[in-house]
């Protein structure tokens, strides 16, 4: 597959994938521009790998982290997380509303858990693969997650919250 084959079919779910991990739509095609260029450059080792797309993914991911670092990245506040993205909108159902309310939860956390939740729920990725894509420790991908979701249980509305025991 060539490169411009690869971004024809992948550009589209690569710039989903980048809004869930950054949380910030214009940052996902700032930091997929950005890695695309670096991808076309090495395209023809990238694309004997077995999976190339999953390749590109992890480079997005160290795009992000590393993009946290510089001095023009922004913070997200909890006043401006999706702005315009996903800006709630009135249903009969409420079922909007409730996803609403924990898609800019999420956008409130550090970036590292952030990437974590994005892996572990939007990826479906192993605490294992989330440790290799992010070069670190499984326990430092456990902490992360479960500080995430700690905050995001002790923020949620009690109506949002599953019942019965914890898995």
């Amino acid at each position: 597959m060539t490169f411009e084959e690869f971004v024809a079919l992948r550009l589209a779910a690569l710039v989903r994938y980048a809004t869930v991990v950054t949380w910030d739509a214009d940052l996902a095609e700032d930091i997929v521009q950005n890695v695309l260029v670096r991808a076309q450059a090495r395209w023809e080792r990238i694309r004997t790998l077995d999976a190339p797309e999953r390749y590109v993914q992890r480079m997005l991911v160290n795009e992000f982290l590393s993009w946290r670092r510089r001095k023009a990245a922004r913070t997200i506040h909890a006043g401006e997380a999706l702005e315009g993205l996903l800006a709630p909108q009135a249903d009969q159902t409420g079922r909007y509303d409730d996803r609403d309310a924990v898609m800019r939860l999420i956008g409130t956390l550090p970036p590292r858990q952030r990437a974590v939740i994005a892996l572990r729920f939007y990826a479906d990725l192993s605490v294992d693969e989330i440790a290799d894509e992010l070069g670190c420790r499984v326990s430092t991908v456990r902490t992360h997650l479960l500080r995430a979701l700690t905050t995001l249980r002790t923020s949620l509305p009690s109506a949002l919250l599953p019942t019965g025991e914890p898995r």
